[in-house]
């Protein structure tokens, strides 16, 4: 799914602390997820507008990012607020970053685009976050094996499985056309599947991952 489709997951809302960022890929598109020192997830094109330096190379200082090249800063809103070669400079409005629409719902950070467009249901008000999984196979490719382990899509990008007393939310996200990240995680409190609930279901999916990409290198082989 593409930013102007719908929502789309970038991480694990438990990967991404106050103060720092990461970067992520939406279908080829590079972006910056960050976290100001107020909590709240920000998701923005990763790329500084004056040199092109990755945002996500950079640091966060309160509610401001700044570009590692530089030390430009930019607000919430990705307005360019600070140059330290011009400290007393009145920065352009027009210096400006990309910014998107950010969720967090499940433990999971989403953005998007889009408008109009809900999230998909995990009908669940805790979560206890399992692992984000990285699988070297298209996304289509990577939803199928899921499928057969037991997932029922409830979203073009989601779906849950479970086992036993068990209930396992997954969001789908394509990074590259070749590529897939799997954000996972148990619905339910930490106090009732932290532990050895979380360390059985990232193995689980660890294997699958594995299972996959082997299936991957023996068909190129052949």
């Amino acid at each position: 799914m593409k930013l102007n489709e719908g929502w789309v997951p970038v991480g694990l809302s438990s990967s991404i602390e106050a103060g720092t960022s990461a970067g992520a890929t939406i279908e080829g598109s590079e972006i910056v997820v960050w976290r100001d020192n107020s909590g709240n997830a920000h998701a923005w094109e990763d790329r500084c507008p004056h040199r092109g330096m990755r945002l996500s190379f950079g640091f966060v200082r309160g509610d401001h990012i700044a570009c590692l090249y530089h030390g430009w800063q930019y607000d919430t809103a990705g307005q360019c607020r600070y140059i330290p070669a011009h400290p007393t400079l009145d920065v352009p409005q027009t210096i400006k970053v990309p910014i998107y629409r950010v969720e967090e719902k499940y433990g999971i950070i989403w953005t998007t685009t889009a408008t109009d467009i809900a999230l998909p249901d995990a009908d669940a008000t805790e979560i206890t976050p399992v692992r984000s999984l990285y699988v070297d196979r298209p996304v289509d490719d990577v939803f199928a094996a899921f499928e057969q382990a037991g997932i029922t899509r409830i979203a073009a990008n989601a779906g849950k499985i479970v086992s036993g007393d068990d209930t396992l939310f997954l969001a789908f996200q394509a990074t590259t056309e070749g590529k897939t990240a799997v954000h996972i995680v148990l619905c339910g409190s930490a106090a009732v599947y932290g532990g050895a609930k979380q360390k059985h279901y990232a193995q689980w999916a660890e294997g699958l991952r594995f299972e996959l990409e082997a299936a991957q290198r023996v068909a190129e082989v052949a």
